[in-house]
């Protein structure tokens, strides 16, 4: 009886007002968490900067690169800021001609190289069985036979092709497009084999969604950063192979690249004559396009890992706890000293 009356005498006391609980902000977008460093800043105006001077900078410059402006190797000069060629070309003219295919030939050969490894790396490291047997079957052959001799093949056979589109900057990028897939698609293998585990993946199979609009709606979301960074790559190595093709003469025939731009300085001698404008811009611009996306990779690979970011946190948190233990130590010896007696 007396639990009851004092429940009742409980129930009739009245209760105060409840405060309402605070409301939850709204979670933040997945890029707003993303940690931008300064190496991602530097690599980004990097690129921009080249970007611009490359499609830009042709519509402001007063030569263009196949205007005879003087004769072979000028030096520079007001008029014409790093000289002329071995055709009597402006060289900053080139130079930014060369800069913009380079930089389309790139783009192109990365974008089909990434396309078809992702597209066999999925298909194996998802379906597996005999079809991921036999598609790494070819992949390993197409890596056991060194790249630069299957390019060089190629490139040959279609500098005597009649179609006239193939003997350009499209045709080199297709070729290597086709040649530098294998790397990507074993690595995209591998990370696909490890999601075709999770349970989502089973969930998605229970709920009756096929095998290709998994693979494209489950599977491919989770390889999103890894495939960004895959695809840098394959431009700076698209961009290095063109040069590469180009310097051996087996370029696009009458199109500007930075290859093309070596090859005939080193034709024309102009490292022996000294005429360090024809040969050095052209190697300080593929540094810097080099430079600029392997940082750019360096930097996202930071970004979207998060082991990366958390030993980062780490090691700045060990570094301030040495200099915290290291202040401590400083702060006993003055201590020590100011209490012995004189």
């Amino acid at each position: 009886m007396t639990n009851i009356s004092n429940a009742v005498a409980e129930a009739e006391e009245p209760q105060a007002p409840q405060t309402p609980a605070p409301a939850q902000s709204k979670p933040k977008p997945a890029w707003r968490s993303l940690n931008f460093g300064p190496r991602m800043w530097v690599s980004l105006g990097m690129i921009i900067g080249i970007v611009v001077l490359a499609f830009i900078g042709p519509l402001l410059y007063p030569y263009a690169p196949d205007l005879k402006v003087g004769s072979l190797y000028d030096a520079p000069s007001p008029q014409q800021i790093l000289g002329t060629e071995n055709f009597g070309y402006d060289v900053l003219a080139v130079l930014m001609a060369s800069t913009r295919n380079s930089l389309i030939n790139g783009l192109l050969a990365g974008t089909l190289a990434t396309v078809i490894g992702v597209l066999i790396g999925v298909i194996a490291g998802y379906v597996g069985g005999w079809l991921e047997e036999a598609l790494m079957g070819i992949t390993n052959v197409v890596l056991a036979i060194p790249a630069i001799v299957i390019l060089i093949l190629i490139s040959m056979s279609l500098q005597s092709t009649d179609i006239q589109f193939l003997k350009g900057i499209v045709g080199l990028a297709l070729v290597i497009g086709i040649t530098s897939w294998p790397w990507t698609a074993r690595a995209v293998r591998a990370q696909a084999s490890s999601v075709a585990t999770r349970e989502h993946i089973d969930v998605a199979k229970l709920s009756g969604a096929r095998t290709p609009g998994i693979m494209v709606f489950d599977v491919l979301p989770y390889l999103a950063s890894y495939i960004v960074m895959a695809w840098i790559l394959q431009m700076a190595s698209a961009i290095l192979a063109e040069s590469t093709l180009s310097m051996l003469g087996l370029g696009p025939s009458g199109t500007n690249s930075l290859g093309m731009q070596l090859h005939w300085a080193l034709a024309f001698q102009a490292v022996a004559t000294g005429a360090w404008w024809a040969f050095l811009p052209p190697t300080i611009m593929l540094t810097l396009i080099s430079f600029s996306l392997l940082l750019l990779q360096s930097s996202l690979d930071e970004v979207f890992n998060p082991r990366l970011r958390r030993g980062k946190k780490k090691n700045l948190a060990k570094a301030a706890e040495r200099r915290a233990e290291a202040a401590r130590k400083l702060s006993e010896q003055i201590q020590g000293k100011e209490e012995v007696p004189a």
